[in-house]
């Protein structure tokens, strides 16, 4: 009498990331920009953080750089990494031969995620950690949404880096695709130059960027300085932007080769 072994989503997508670090493992290129440009971008933020006129704001050096880095880890690390995996696993087929099997399409796309996810958390913490003690930013006002805001991104970019790898052609071309919004990001939602000292009308649209919510929260529960309302906004934006990313991956994602 033969027995059937019964699988779960949880299980089936465990084997699916143990599978999918190794290969990252092997990606030295993808590998070197998911685990070293988020920690050294942050050493030259320092410098033009101590240039800025930060009077008023409520910020200091600390809360400048520390959630800028986070920020970094979140577009490399994850969104990054991550658009160049997807493109990678459809253009040698796997994606494709997954679906024959017991896995669905969400937790393929999660399975696959896991990996980069799982990087950007430690990298995370350990960016908190040390800007924390190196910088002198101490300990979180409100940690529960430096947690939120880190929870958010990590969805929300993973969701993006579907999107993205939906309309890459091919490996080299993600890294291509991925760019816009890296650059946008790094110049708008507070990375380089923070909300908080630009002009007013600029500022409001920048709040409108996908990464804006996540280092306003980063930001503001170290700092202490955000209110309720605000909290309440930039959940709002992130949330909407990860529903428009999953819409957007239920309507264009490409299982097969783009020919």
């Amino acid at each position: 009498m033969s027995t059937m072994a019964v699988t779960t989503p949880a299980g089936r997508m465990r084997a699916l990331a143990r599978a999918e670090l190794t290969l990252l493992g092997r990606s030295k290129g993808t590998l070197f920009a998911a685990l070293f440009v988020p920690f050294v971008i942050p050493v030259s933020m320092k410098q033009a953080a101590k240039d800025m006129d930060l009077k008023g704001t409520g910020l200091d050096v600390g809360t400048v750089v520390l959630p800028g880095a986070l920020g970094f880890s979140l577009l490399f690390a994850v969104y990054s990494a991550l658009t160049a995996v997807y493109v990678a696993r459809r253009e040698e087929l796997v994606l494709k031969r997954l679906r024959t099997g017991e896995l669905r399409d969400n937790e393929i796309l999660a399975g696959a995620a896991l990996p980069s996810v799982a990087i950007g958390v430690v990298q995370s913490l350990v960016l908190a950690v040390g800007c924390a003690v190196l910088l002198d930013a101490g300990a979180p006002s409100a940690p529960h949404l430096v947690v939120l805001g880190v929870a958010l991104g990590l969805v929300m970019f993973a969701a993006l880096a579907a999107v993205t790898g939906s309309f890459s052609r091919s490996t080299e071309s993600a890294q291509v695709m991925s760019l816009p919004l890296i650059f946008v990001s790094m110049m708008g939602s507070g990375l380089f130059i923070p909300l908080e000292v630009m002009p007013d009308k600029l500022a409001s649209v920048c709040e409108l960027l996908p990464l804006s919510p996540v280092i306003e929260l980063i930001r503001g529960g170290w700092a202490g300085h955000l209110s309720s309302g605000d909290t309440a906004a930039a959940v709002a934006t992130a949330v909407a932007w990860t529903l428009l990313s999953v819409f957007a991956v239920r309507r264009w994602f490409r299982w097969e080769p783009r020919h």
